[in-house]
């Protein structure tokens, strides 16, 4: 198996055609997040499609207006359901953990044919509001899910000898 096709081919959609996700791969996205590893296996998770498109675009809203998270056809919040578990280095488990996730959606997206874009710029009150998330619980990333109507852009990357060593920095 070689997922290096789906992590290259991969980037962040912002306009998205009018197509339909299909449930089988919605369902097979939440399905590779729900298989994700997480810190002693916790799976702090909990993952809301919002497939109705006034509720969309009320999230549209809640993220400052950007339209491509109006203008999918899926937009999935990534949400914490255990925000004080810390890992033995200190650092809290969740955004950890949501981010992994978020990862493999991603890249099971990708192989799906579909796109996505990672979103972190939201009002959390206004889309926790929204989505009837229970008050102690975070929002913490929104995923949009989509054919995309975009062309992928040449994004240059750091060149490995500039982000990579063995055995010291």
């Amino acid at each position: 198996m070689d997922l290096m096709p789906e992590i290259s081919n991969r980037f962040s959609v912002r306009e998205y055609s009018d197509e339909p996700v299909p449930k089988e791969s919605l369902d097979r996205i939440i399905e590779a997040g729900r298989r994700s590893p997480s810190a002693k296996n916790r799976q702090p998770w909990r993952f809301i499609a919002v497939c109705d498109s006034e509720k969309r675009l009320r999230l549209q809203d809640a993220c400052f207006g950007q339209e491509w998270v109006g203008n999918a056809p899926v937009c999935i919040a990534v949400c914490s359901t255990n925000i004080d578990y810390k890992m033995p280095n200190g650092q809290l488990s969740y955004p950890v953990d949501l981010s992994i996730a978020a990862s493999f959606m991603m890249l099971q997206a990708v192989h799906e044919g579909l796109g996505t874009c990672l979103n972190t710029t939201f009002d959390e009150q206004d889309v926790k509001s929204l989505l009837s998330v229970p008050y102690s619980m975070r929002v913490v990333m929104l995923l949009t899910v989509g054919y995309s109507d975009a062309t992928a852009p040449h994004m240059e990357r750091l060149p490995l000898d500039r982000i990579y060593s063995v055995d010291h920095w």
